[in-house]
């Protein structure tokens, strides 16, 4: 069927559930997948067909959502009952007024509902055949209590029925509805305005207008997606679950595109995470959002990343741990148990070991020995270190910030560096080493005479 031309789009997002599985205080819709709430993954979809409207009704835990949206150009609508989808709808019309294209109806707690799926609804509610609405149908494993539908042999729907009203014959149905639904805004809220709450829960359905066009001569159609795009969450059991396979195929698009997984299953992406080509990520590593990889990077096992920058053929691990605001130049290295925090660590330059670098500059090609410590917190104030090209800063070294150890400078094993070092200088401070020749034995001796008695 050939399309109509694009109309203006407005987005209803129903997220006014209380959530009472999730034994939680924080808005179901606001639980994170890869380090994103729910609610934002399924806006970012939305926003991809920049529509003319986002409408997201809300209902118990407002403030959290609201708060969560501050400075989007999301619009709200309140539903003050839980008194089904139908009504959640509803309460959209407000905020839609004078609104006259198509309306997309999605959920917070649908989060992995993608773009394209989205597009392939609007194009067949735009179809010559023009339907009244689009029912988003999947095919589940165990069907279970999801409301069925029984289609025509093009595609358009007989009859739609909620699980608690169904036959037997119609529960042996396997097309199930997901809730989500594409319709044109003076269809929709005409229809909704038709809907009554004559069912056994008792509730204002939205599936209903679809019967109700049926009633009218007007034919509804269905688009199919697969099951775990328009898997729900419910419960924190449902929530890992949806985590899973968001990781699951993130991992193998991270394949697709040029990344080796030692051990893929052990690999947790956030969001956002951005990896060049030929970078080789060793087993269990995790990365929080805002973390880009350029090409050729090892990220050696055990790591943990979030808001760091590395650049090409820099070596990460094992056990390394970068925190937001670490950069790392090109063919630099940090080993294990490296920390970084607000730290620049210039091309070529090297933490292999047991160091912590906060709020840090460090030149190309320096060198931090093992133990060093940049000292950034006095108890008030954060303050920076800078530490030059081609410095050695010998292992056990403190340096306690603000300071400057110039270029080409050597800082001594074992020093405690308050004030700044001149490029090319050699700077030690510690205690004088002294040798007693004999005091070992004598000591032991005494120690030992008293242990007997």
């Amino acid at each position: 069927m050939s399309a109509q031309p694009a109309r203006d789009l407005a987005a209803i997002v129903l997220a006014a559930g209380q959530g009472t599985r999730m034994k939680s205080d924080i808005h179901k819709v606001l639980h994170p997948i890869a380090g994103r709430p729910m609610l934002h993954h399924l806006l970012a979809s939305v926003d991809a067909l920049a529509p003319t409207h986002s409408v997201v009704v809300v209902g118990a835990g407002r403030e959290q959502i609201e708060r969560s949206l501050a400075g989007s150009p999301v619009r709200f609508a309140v539903q003050s009952e839980q008194l089904g989808t139908g009504h959640a709808v509803r309460q959209a019309e407000e905020a839609l007024s004078g609104f006259d294209g198509d309306v997309l109806i999605l959920y917070g707690d649908v989060p992995l509902v993608g773009e394209a799926t989205m597009r392939g609804m609007i194009e067949r509610l735009n179809a010559d055949d023009a339907p009244v609405a689009v029912v988003l149908a999947f095919r589940p494993a165990d069907a279970g209590a999801y409301g069925r539908i029984v289609t025509e042999g093009d595609g358009t729907i007989a009859k739609m029925v909620e699980y608690k009203d169904a036959t037997p014959e119609e529960r042996a149905i396997d097309l199930c509805n997901s809730g989500l639904m594409a319709a044109r805004a003076r269809d929709l809220f005409a229809l909704l305005g038709r809907v009554r709450n004559e069912n056994a829960a008792g509730e204002y359905y939205l599936p209903d207008i679809v019967m109700l066009a049926l009633s009218d001569g007007r034919r509804s159609a269905v688009v199919e997606a697969d099951a775990w795009e328009v898997a729900g969450v419910n419960s924190r059991a449902e929530l890992a679950g949806v985590e899973s396979e968001w990781q699951r195929r993130r991992r193998a698009r991270a394949m697709a595109e040029g990344a080796t997984l030692i051990a893929p299953d052990t690999v947790w992406f956030a969001h956002d995470t951005v990896l060049g080509r030929d970078v080789v990520i060793e087993p269990n590593v995790i990365f929080g959002p805002g973390v880009t990889i350029a090409d050729n990077v090892v990220v050696h096992g055990f790591s943990h990343i979030e808001g760091a920058t590395i650049g090409a053929g820099a070596g990460v691990g094992p056990f390394a741990r970068l925190r937001p605001g670490a950069v790392m130049g090109e063919k630099s290295k940090v080993g294990n148990f490296v920390e970084m925090k607000k730290a620049v660590l210039g091309p070529g330059a090297k933490a292999s070991h047991l160091t912590y670098l906060g709020d840090a500059d460090v030149g190309a090609e320096a060198n931090i020995g093992a133990g060093t410590i940049t000292c950034n917190y006095d108890g008030y104030f954060k303050y920076r270190t800078e530490i030059g090209a081609g410095a050695f800063i010998g292992s056990n070294s403190a340096l306690v910030a603000p300071v400057r150890i110039g270029a080409g400078a050597i800082v001594g094993a074992g020093s405690v560096i308050t004030r700044d070092v001149e490029a090319d200088s050699l700077a030690l401070a510690r205690g004088q080493q002294e040798v007693r020749p004999g005091r070992a034995k004598r000591f032991r001796d005494v120690m030992s005479a008293k242990k007997k008695k």
